[in-house]
This record gives C-alpha cells, structure tokens and sequence, in this order.
C-alpha cells in the first residue's frame, strides 16, 4: 500500500467522516461527534500502541511513531517497523522529521492528551530539581543531522555538549613488546566520559593534548582495528559494545614520531 503524508490522511479522515456522518467536517457548522475508536488506526503509534507523542515521519516511507519509540527502535534497526524498507545505510536516524501536522490533529482529536502530556512533563523535571529545556517554537529552528530540531538553551551558559547522551569510555594503551616502552604514554586517568556526538578525532586530540604528541601519532584502535575519525561514540557503540556493560574499551597507539 503506497505511504501516506499528513494531508492526504487529513483528507481520509475527513472523506471517513462524510461516509459514516454524511457530514462535510469543512464546511458544515453543525458539530460534528466522532468516536475515536474510528480514528485510532490514523493516530496510533505502531510501536507503542498509544496516541502520537512528539509525531514524527520517516521520510524514505512517511510512516509516523512517536519519537521516543522510533529512536529506541533504531538503535537496532535500519528499517521500517511496519514496512521493513531501509531508512538508511548506516544512519537511520538522518531520515527522520517532526510532523506537526500529524501531531496538531492528534492533540485536537483525543481529548486531555496535551494537557496530561505537559503535566508528565513538568513533573519529570521538578521530580529530578532540572531546569526545563524548551523545544523551539518557530518555523525556522535548525534542524540536526537526524532532522529533529535541537533543544534550545542558553549557549552562553551551558556547554554545547551538556545535554547529549554520555557515553563511558575506558583508554587502554595497547601493550607493546618493547621493555622500555612499558610504561611511556600511559594516562594517569583513563577513564573518561564524553557526548554520544563526540567522535574518534576528538579523542585523538585530547590524547594529544595530555601526552604530548603529535597527532599524525596516534592511533585509535577497538580489537586492534583502527578506527576512522569520523566515527562517534554513539555509532561506535551500537555497532561494537551494544548489550554490554560500560565503560565501552578502547586501546590507542602511539607510532614512532619518525613513522610514516
């Protein structure tokens, strides 16, 4: 069955609507009383089995989840819950969109739902003593590579990274045969945790930094496989230690300074 996009849901819903109520939602002023059990099968999240929360649409299909439930789907899939087509490649989450469209008939639909959701909330936050972080309002906020918009907060008070998913690293120098090179480039505090979003570059930099080196030096490794320095930790760690516990370990080297 070829996908559907918001409009021409609107417009089923609203032809369901003339069938069963011989109605015209449009243009008739007599008020119209729908049953939702009618509905749900337009506005109902295929995963969870709730009312959309937060509606958003995979592009390559335009089959609509809640947001939670479609990235923690994701997490382990590259394709389509309901009609197993790949999103993408290997990041599915760029694929993705907010539907407000889909989410503002939802809210107008089932009676108390946003009102309850506000309420849920406020007391997650007050619950944990965390300031709310606002989801941007306007048309023209920037997406990110996954095609949701960022959470706004104060930049000039927060790091960029404070409010990503952390991610537990353990730096291991990898052992070397050489006797006298046992205990050189060791990091006195090898644990480290760090953004999801941050990538192997990253790390490599801050080797860098903290064993003085260059670095054309170093080297990024997990089960002696080097690593390529776009990857991020969140894509490392789905692919490499997903179901395992944290700290996800890593082993660096460093390459003679005369190395090539």
């Amino acid at each position: 069955m070829a996908a559907q996009g918001p409009m021409a849901i609107a417009m089923r819903l609203r032809n369901q609507l003339q069938s069963v109520y011989k109605l015209d939602p449009l243009r008739n002023e007599e008020e119209v009383k729908v049953k939702i059990k009618d509905l749900n099968e337009h506005i109902v999240c295929y995963l969870c089995a709730g009312y959309y929360i937060d509606a958003t649409t995979i592009t390559e299909c335009l089959h609509t989840f809640c947001k939670s439930c479609i990235v923690k789907y994701l997490q382990t899939s590259k394709y389509c819950p309901m009609c197993n087509i790949k999103i993408h490649e290997t990041q599915p989450l760029l694929n993705l969109k907010l539907d407000r469209v889909m989410q503002d008939i939802v809210y107008k639909l089932v009676p108390g739902l946003q009102e309850n959701e506000e309420k849920r909330i406020r007391e997650f936050y007050q619950s944990r003593g965390l300031d709310r972080v606002i989801q941007p309002t306007n048309e023209d906020a920037v997406p990110d590579p996954a095609g949701l918009p960022y959470t706004s907060f104060d930049h000039s008070k927060a790091h960029y990274y404070r409010y990503d998913e952390q991610i537990s690293l353990c730096l291991e120098r990898q052992s070397s045969s050489v006797g006298k090179d046992k205990n050189k480039f060791t990091l006195q505090q090898k644990y480290v945790r760090c953004s999801s979003r941050a990538e192997v570059r990253h790390l490599k930099r801050v080797l860098c930094h903290k064993l003085h080196v260059d670095r054309h030096q170093v080297q990024i490794l997990f089960n002696n496989e080097s690593l390529p320095d776009h990857m991020t930790m969140k894509q490392l760690w789905l692919s490499r230690w997903f179901g395992k516990s944290p700290p996800l370990v890593l082993h660096f080297s460093i390459k003679d300074k005369r190395g090539r």
